[in-house]
């Protein structure tokens, strides 16, 4: 396939063209939707071929016999991540903000603080909220563009209360993947104030060319408090299967989890478990790296056009598809230079307030595009602040 050919999603039942303009004032008619963290490109083959054999078949019953689909995702652990993992650890939720929301809702009780370093994918905070639940925000540190962590100020801002950890890896937004000595910094943090650590790898398959994801499993001594949550959703784009894994070694926090589960009557629809199965594949794992092939090349394009307009920063990403842009050297407050990209450049980016803490003077992008939609999109960010170059 080529990630070149466009695709008209308008008018396909699609949030991210369909909504837009509810949200951002940006017609889908003349806008570029660049906000829902989805890709414009069709899924593998393998996942359209396991598709067809459903609608052929005709019957869309129950699904029954895990063992190829549980037997596809240790096969990709271990054949791309490196990580060896048993059948009866898995979950599967109805995507991962579903296995967060269940995370919560196992591990702790309303009124209890939940971490995050921020900042972070919006849907965590939202979830946490609506459990009545506390979010305890710990801001990240932008250092020369690139995210570091501060232990020193997020253990003084402990207060006792705080039960849970939610870990971003790699990191959305802003792409950073994290070093082992980080990631061992992350262990350390979580043991000093007695927190399971909810490790969200979504977006771990999606390395820029050089960077490497370490799983947060191969980090000794946490497998008492670790709950790993991965899903093939944000690398095969095929969001729409509501399909992620909940992966948890510790026997007691299993059964807590799988009470939960039970409880709530919580079962996996067929049609993800198939695509799922089809894309963890050896022809999905060689569509996955032409992907990020693709994907870094436009990450060079859009970070190339919009540095050279003063005043705008994109963060470099080390992984995702998902570019993070400063605004704070324009001098402009948020409401004018987000009114220049939605009313002048007419492109639906993400605003940075949504993702917590430090965001205030960014905007998310979408990256996961035809070559020729992020060149438009260059193209008319310059134009929007052409005043300023």
């Amino acid at each position: 396939m080529t990630f070149d050919t466009p695709i008209d999603r308008r008018n396909t039942h699609c949030v991210k063209w369909d909504a837009m303009e509810s949200i951002y004032g940006v017609s889908p008619d003349e806008g570029i939707a660049m906000w829902v963290a989805d890709m414009e490109f069709r899924a593998a083959d393998p996942i359209k071929q396991a598709v067809q054999d459903m609608v052929d078949h005709g019957v869309y019953g129950y699904f029954g016999d895990e063992s190829k689909y549980r037997g596809a995702i240790q096969w990709w652990m271990q054949e791309r991540h490196g990580w060896s993992i048993e059948t009866d650890w898995i979950f599967t939720t109805h995507g991962l903000v579903n296995g967060t929301a269940l995370c919560i809702d196992a591990f702790t009780q309303p009124g209890d603080g939940v971490v995050l370093f921020t900042p972070v994918y919006h849907a965590f905070a939202r979830v946490i909220h609506a459990a009545n639940r506390q979010v305890v925000e710990c801001a990240l540190v932008n250092k020369d563009g690139r995210y570091e962590m501060d232990f020193d100020a997020y253990d003084a801002q402990m207060l006792g209360n705080e039960r849970m950890l939610i870990l971003c890896s790699p990191h959305n937004p802003g792409g950073r993947v994290w070093t082992k000595e980080e990631l061992e910094a992350v262990a350390a943090f979580a043991k000093r104030h007695d927190l399971i650590i909810v490790s969200d790898e979504i977006h771990h398959d999606l390395t820029m060319p050089g960077q490497t994801h370490i799983p947060m499993p191969l980090i000794d001594g946490i497998a008492d408090r670790l709950v790993m949550m991965t899903a093939t959703t944000k690398t095969f784009n095929i969001a729409g299967s509501h399909a992620g894994n909940v992966i948890i070694a510790d026997p007691d926090l299993r059964a807590k989890f799988g009470g939960r589960m039970a409880a709530l009557g919580i079962s996996p629809n067929s049609f993800g478990l198939h695509m799922a199965t089809a894309a963890y594949s050896p022809e999905g794992a060689a569509w996955v790296d032409a992907l990020r092939d693709y994907l870094n090349e436009n990450r060079k394009i859009f970070d190339a056009g919009i540095n050279a307009i003063p005043g705008l920063r994109s963060m470099g990403l080390e992984s995702t598809y998902l570019a993070w842009v400063d605004f704070k050297d324009t001098g402009m407050s948020r409401e004018e230079f987000t009114a220049r990209v939605e009313k002048t450049a007419k492109i639906a980016a993400n605003h940075g307030p949504s993702f917590g803490a430090g965001g205030d003077s960014f905007l998310r992008f979408n990256l996961g595009a035809p070559r020729a939609q992020i060149e438009e999109a260059v193209g008319r960010m310059q134009k929007a602040f052409e005043d300023l170059q």
